[in-house]
């Protein structure tokens, strides 16, 4: 009697949690409306009006500008014939590789390790450094890289002083400058990054290495990288996307010059739409840049779940 008492209620109850969990299902939704508005307005938006105008020949004056012409895929037909494509989507992969993944991380990485097992005021000092050139808004971030680099700037002086004479850094190696300038004021990111992330290794863990004989090379590299491996992964791919969107800077130094030498993807895309009044195949170079991030997230959520996997 108990066992026939207990069946029928105990399914009920079942049976009840169920229907509570599905009417609970989109009130839990709910408060993901107002985000999901913003994504679509503000990032699906944009994306899907590049994506339009780079299949018309809408331009920035003339009779284009109101009324543009759906031309389908010409304007991607003329751009993958253009020389300039793959010298653009190249300087724009190294400056990515060269002052992101490289510089902005392994930079931030080992100011975060140096500032831990460094001194208080020592810490404080560099900190300080390093973030004023991170909340320096980019124009005026762009100008000081501007004026240490150029031909008669601060870094040419130095040299002067000791009797070397410096070439025009902006010329002779525009991609290096661009590239050493980002570095410079993106750098804090990564550190303050790396800095939340070390706190979070067991001290116990690192005292037990130490005790084992472990130097410190070795313990960065056998306990706290594979431990903050989520941090890396996430921190790399938001310096690049940040990177891959650079203009500013890259403008204010170089204009892309000399030639196309340090035109990266977004500097070609606003050449060629606003100076050129072509919006169309800006647009179709924007796309190509949509692209090339899209390669870079996949390759890095790619590997951060290959990374858990392992762990």
């Amino acid at each position: 009697m108990t066992a026939t008492t207990i069946g029928p209620a105990s399914g009920s109850g079942t049976r009840r949690r169920s229907r509570i969990s599905d009417r609970a299902t989109p009130a839990r939704a709910l408060p993901l409306l107002p985000a999901a508005g913003l994504l679509l307005v503000f990032l699906a938006g944009p994306i899907a009006w590049a994506l339009g105008g780079s299949l018309t020949n809408q331009s920035l004056s003339g009779p284009n500008a109101a009324n543009p012409e759906f031309i389908g895929l010409d304007n991607f037909a003329r751009l993958f014939a253009d020389p300039v494509l793959p010298l653009s989507i190249g300087v724009t992969v190294v400056f990515v590789v060269g002052s992101a993944i490289i510089g902005q991380n392994i930079l931030g990485l080992l100011l975060a390790v140096l500032f831990r097992s460094g001194s208080r005021a020592v810490a404080g000092v560099t900190g300080v450094i390093v973030v004023t050139a991170w909340v320096l808004p980019e124009i005026v971030a762009a100008f000081v890289s501007y004026a240490f680099l150029s031909a008669d700037g601060t870094l040419n002086h130095l040299l002067a002083a000791v009797g070397i004479t410096g070439p025009n850094w902006l010329y002779a190696f525009p991609v290096l400058a661009i590239i050493l300038a980002n570095t410079w004021r993106g750098t804090a990111f990564s550190m303050m990054i790396y800095r939340a992330a070390l706190d979070d290794v067991p001290l116990e863990v690192v005292e037990s290495s130490m005790l084992d004989g472990a130097g410190g090379w070795q313990r960065l590299r056998l306990i706290t990288i594979p431990m903050i491996r989520g941090t890396i992964f996430t921190n790399l791919m938001l310096t690049t996307l940040q990177t891959l969107s650079v203009f500013t800077l890259i403008w204010v130094m170089t204009r892309g010059g000399p030639g196309n030498q340090s035109s990266t993807l977004p500097v070609l895309a606003y050449a060629e739409a606003f100076q050129f009044g072509d919006i169309g195949y800006g647009n179709a170079i924007a796309v190509v840049m949509l692209a090339l991030g899209a390669v870079f997230s996949i390759g890095y959520v790619v590997s951060l779940r290959r990374a858990g996997d392992r762990a």
